[in-house]
Parts: C-alpha cells; structure tokens; sequence
C-alpha cells in the first residue's frame, strides 16, 4: 500500500478519534470570561494583566475574583491553595446588568525574581442575587445556578527559558476519562503515551506545536502521525509542563506497535 494512503488513513483515524472530544454539550452559561490563558512576567510592563467577564445572562450577574496558586502533578493532578495575596485585582467584585462588560487588572505582588514560573488560577465567580417573585411560586422555590470560570494565569521569571525533553514515548492500551453524565467507562484506547521533562526555569505549554511521532505499526512498517496544535488542545488542553517538572500525556493515536517512536515539536 502506498505510503501516502497509509498516512492518510493514520490521520483520518486521529481526528475521528480525537472529534469524539468535541461531542459534550456546551452549557448556557451566564458568563465568558477572556482570555482563558494568561501568560505573565514578575517585573516591568508583563508584570500586570487583564481579564474581561462578560454577562450573558439576561438578569443582572453579580461576581468576585480569587487567586489559588496552582501546583500540578505529573499525571495532572491538582493541587490548589488560596493566594489572593499575591496579586492585586481591581475591581475584586463586581455586578454587571445584560450584556454588560468588565475589565478586571492583575497586577503581580510577589518577587520580582523568582527562581521559576508559577501558575494560578484566577475564579471569576457568580455569587447569588435577589431574584423577581415568581408568578407561580415563591422565591423560595426559585433555583439559581452559580458559574465558577477560572482563567490559568502563570507568572515566569524575566529572560527564563523552557528546556522540555520527551523522556518516554511508548504505545499503550489505556482507559480514557468518562464523559461528564456518562454512566459507562468508555472502552480501552489505543494510543501513545509520552512523559515530558522541563528542566528550564520557565513553563511550556506544549500545545502550541505540532507534534510529528514517527515509528512503526503493529506490523513492523514505517509509520509517521502529524498531531496539530488544534487537535493537541482538544486532547490535551495547553499542554502545560511546568518549570523544572514533569508530565504525562496520552494521546488517542492508535496503530503504533511495540517498537520505540520518536517524538519531535515543531513551531
């Protein structure tokens, strides 16, 4: 079989694969808040940020900002503690009729060289108004449903650098997240696991390439897939690594077999 068409094929099964990401509902929420990534320095103009919250909802939105300082594991688990103090938020609140528009400023507090970037996340988050008596029932019986949207804001020294590495790439067969509302697990996948090192004083988000893995299938022969920085977010979000860390990303790329595949970025 040509190559071409073997590469072709690959590709059609990738973003099959990866358009199943596309497929959640998306909620009627009642604000938007941009952007969603915020990159910033510890000193001179980068040292301060904005952040617009836009009110979708029809009735007035009321909202308060917080910081948590963010710590993130190799396999992307979480770790959040309240650092409010490490930024200054102007407004720290605010209520915005329909359609109204709020621009709020973030002006980095902490030191001016820090030994690497640290990220947090900024919550714009809906607090409850009073609402209209019901023509039916009473207020009581009305039900308000409260939006949380956070905004991943990192802050990196001046003039620091990432140094990412792909350390691991293998195939495995693993088992991907449920969707939310899903009863079911969804069936085992095919794919690529990749383990990233950073040993740079800055953060990577990684999702900003394209990323070429070269190897061979299941039967032996040659096989290169070509992920695109679209269908990385998709997948894998910003790719965030932080500085001097580690992650672990899975890929829905099937067809690789057990032989060693080569990872490459490319901007």
């Amino acid at each position: 079989m040509p190559l071409l068409t073997i590469m072709k094929r690959r590709a059609r099964a990738l973003l099959a694969v990866l358009a199943a990401f596309m497929l959640l509902p998306a909620p009627a929420l009642a604000m938007r808040v941009s952007p969603m990534v915020i990159e910033m320095e510890s000193r001179g103009t980068d040292a301060t940020a904005r952040i617009e919250v836009q009110n979708i909802n029809p009735g007035n939105l009321a909202f308060e900002t917080r910081v948590f300082r963010m710590e993130i594991a190799a396999d992307g688990t979480i770790t959040e503690t309240p650092a409010d103090e490490e930024f200054l938020v102007f407004p720290p609140q605010g209520v915005l009729p329909a359609g109204g528009r709020q621009v709020v400023r973030l002006q980095w507090l902490g030191p001016a060289e820090p030994d690497t970037s640290q990220a947090y996340y900024v919550s714009v988050e809906q607090l409850p108004v009073a609402l209209e008596p019901s023509t039916v029932d009473s207020v009581a019986a009305q039900v308000q449903i409260l939006y949380n949207m956070r905004a991943l804001v990192v802050v990196a020294p001046p003039g620091a650098e990432p140094e990412v590495t792909a350390t691991t790439v293998k195939q495995v067969n693993y088992q991907p997240p449920a969707l939310p509302g899903a009863t079911e697990q969804p069936p085992m996948q095919d794919g690529v696991e990749i383990t990233l090192t950073n040993e740079g004083r800055r953060h990577a988000m990684m999702s900003n390439f394209s990323w070429q893995l070269v190897g061979k299938d299941k039967e032996g022969k040659w096989l290169r897939v070509d992920v695109s920085p679209e269908e990385l977010n998709r997948a894998i979000g910003t790719g965030f690594v932080p500085a001097q860390g580690e992650r672990v990303f899975r890929l829905p790329v099937p067809g690789f077999g057990p032989d060693p595949i080569e990872l490459s970025f490319k901007q």
